[in-house]
């Protein structure tokens, strides 16, 4: 794991870890010798131009100086005990006196907010639970609605997350937090989920933030984002970048009618394996592997801006509250302000096998776990070693109490199944594409780079069986068999696999330097996909239609929206084209013909 002096906070001399992870901190700050070398960009930042990002206490500290009065309000995560104590020593180096109040002090005791969250965290043993009805109001007492400011001091601020709720008229500073940083600091024992005052086991405290904390967090953020002011970053311990409302919502607006793309994060997993590591630059490779990059994940993505050097991100949501008629066209009123396709990697290059697994029905998991839309994915095989495979649908000969009986013997003794007596392989080859609906048994083999391209949905994975090993930190990987035999399809078996779980590709567009390519997916799927292969320019039409794609080969392109926005992409990064563009250019900057994976909304 990398340590460095951002990984820690020290208070009254002890250092404490803040994040653990493999993964280094993004830099408040990128100069010009960072370097990508034309390749994958880890830190993807949409330009403001120059002014419009600023750096430190002390410039938001002049900011809050001159208003006297302000409202700090954030998600959860946030240190804020250092933001409290960065802008203290601004304000004691200018000579003014601060009233602060801390929301914190205003959250109901531990054991009321426990009662209130319980009905929403599932059995105690399992990673799922119910998306939550609660308000965030609902955690905290009546007197935090009771505060006003101090006539006696120069400057008053109530600084906590839900600070907005104290109903002061001020300006509103919030500060967002990234997904993954929120969980870096989990697994560190940093912070707490909201209203606990100790840290939990961290499935336990990323099941409330996913079903409880998040939920509540996301509709508060929504309520007030009209009313902020100014947005700063807090994912830094000892520093903060910060803009005006104004700049987020003009940049938010730039991209929801041109071309955006979100900064990636990368996990290693107990099935992980090497390509990431060796062909992404700019990532600590001193990790066992990498099995996931959340390439478009966009509950736990963030949009990155830049201005002068200065980074500053925002959560993907943020775009979807302002922008999502813009991001989503046509589909903007059945998806509301979810963005319904996922793109991520699945590395088992030198790696292992994904656990054999199926996901839920729609209405199993719109019943069981308040998810709208389910888990309906596909494996593109972006690179594959020789001999790679895909567990895909049941054998012919498929018999469900025997298989079930064969999975849990293995999970009482230990022993290994032979699974494709019950599970069938198939070859894995680059620009595959595998078809998994809802309740379908699959896998991806060891030898693969996957591009998976799937509804949003992404945490509900009924394990059956992990081939009897550990996960990275030495303890059994929890298996889901009773989940997975409510939803079961045990009619995919046998030659109906092949014919509808493995796609056929069709030319349906042809000319001298380019075709188009249709790569369908299932009948059951709400998404398609295309495939772009041309040698020097084509021109593509939205017609109110979000678009995400991907380089699959090839080494580079440019695109270039009809409003004049130009953007490079290189191998394997993923982008979004929302469906306001209305047209773009794709213009291949490599020497062969380039090849782009397009999925949009059916």
């Amino acid at each position: 794991m990398n340590i460095d002096t951002k990984d820690y906070m020290e208070s009254s001399g002890v250092k404490t870890q803040v994040r653990k992870t493999s993964q280094w901190l993004m830099p408040p700050h990128l100069d010009e010798s960072f370097d990508t070398d034309g390749g994958y960009n880890i830190y993807p930042a949409a330009p403001l131009g120059a002014g419009k990002i600023f750096n430190g206490f002390d410039s938001l500290a002049k900011y809050i100086i001159s208003k006297k009065t302000v409202v700090i309000d954030g998600f959860g995560g946030i240190l804020w005990h250092k933001i409290q104590t960065g802008l203290q020593d601004c304000f004691t180096e200018a000579g003014l006196s601060v009233n602060w109040v801390q929301t914190e002090s205003f959250l109901k005791p531990v054991a009321e907010v426990e009662e209130l969250v319980k009905p929403f965290l599932g059995e105690q043993a399992s990673v799922w639970g119910t998306k939550t009805s609660l308000s965030l109001i609902d955690l905290y007492d009546d007197n935090l609605t009771t505060q006003v400011p101090d006539n006696g001091s120069d400057i008053n601020i109530v600084i906590g997350t839900g600070a907005a709720l104290a109903g002061w008229n001020a300006p509103i500073i919030y500060f967002d937090l990234p997904k993954n940083e929120i969980q870096f600091r989990m697994r560190a024992g940093s912070i707490t989920n909201l209203g606990a005052d100790e840290v939990s086991e961290p499935f336990r405290m990323y099941k409330r933030f996913y079903f409880v904390d998040w939920v509540m967090l996301n509709a508060h953020k929504k309520a007030i984002l009209s009313k902020i002011a100014v947005i700063a970053d807090g994912q830094w311990p000892d520093t903060l970048n910060w803009m005006y409302q104004a700049d987020l919502l003009k940049g938010l607006q730039g991209l929801s009618r041109s071309v955006l793309r979100v900064r990636p994060w990368f996990e290693p997993g107990a099935w992980g394996g090497q390509w990431m590591k060796q062909h992404i630059k700019n990532l600590n490779t001193d990790v066992v592997n990498l099995a996931w990059s959340f390439e478009l994940i966009v509950p736990e993505n963030g949009l990155v801006f830049e201005s002068d050097g200065n980074l500053l991100e925002v959560s993907f949501d943020t775009l979807m509250f302002s922008n999502n008629r813009n991001v989503l066209g046509k589909h903007s009123e059945r998806f509301g302000e979810e963005f319904p396709i996922r793109f991520d990697f699945l590395d088992t290059y030198e790696g292992g096998n994904l656990s054999i697994q199926c996901h839920p029905k729609l209405k199993y998991i719109q019943e069981n776990f308040g998810e709208n839309i389910t888990q309906d994915e596909t494996y593109y095989i972006l690179e594959c070693e020789d001999n790679a495979r895909v567990y895909l649908g049941f054998q012919e000969s498929i018999n469900p109490e025997g298989f079930r009986v064969a999975l849990e013997e293995s999970q009482e003794t230990g022993r290994e199944i032979e699974i494709e007596r019950y599970v069938q392989s198939h070859p894995a080859n680059k620009h595959d594409l595998f078809l998994i609906p809802n309740s379908t048994v699959h896998s991806a083999g060891s030898g693969n780079l996957v591009l998976e391209i799937s509804a949003t949905p992404y945490i509900f994975t009924f394990k059956m069986y992990d081939w009897v090993r550990l996960d990275l930190d030495g303890n059994p990987r929890p298996i889901n068999i009773d989940h997975a035999f409510n939803n079961l399809d045990f009619n995919r078996k046998g030659k109906q696999v092949y014919r509808e779980l493995i796609s056929k590709p069709q030319v349906i567009e042809k000319t001298a330097d380019h075709q188009l390519v249709h790569v369908p997916t299932h009948a059951e799927h709400f998404y398609d996909v295309h495939r772009i292969e041309f040698d020097r320019i084509v021109k593509l039409e939205t017609n109110d239609v979000c678009h995400v794609l991907m380089l699959v080969e090839g080494k580079a392109i440019s695109v270039e929206t009809a409003d004049g926005t130009k953007h490079d992409f290189a191998y394997a990064e993923t982008f979004v084209i929302p469906a306001a563009a209305g047209s773009y250019t794709l213009t291949n900057l490599g020497k062969g013909r380039a090849k782009v994976i397009k999925a949009f909304l059916k």
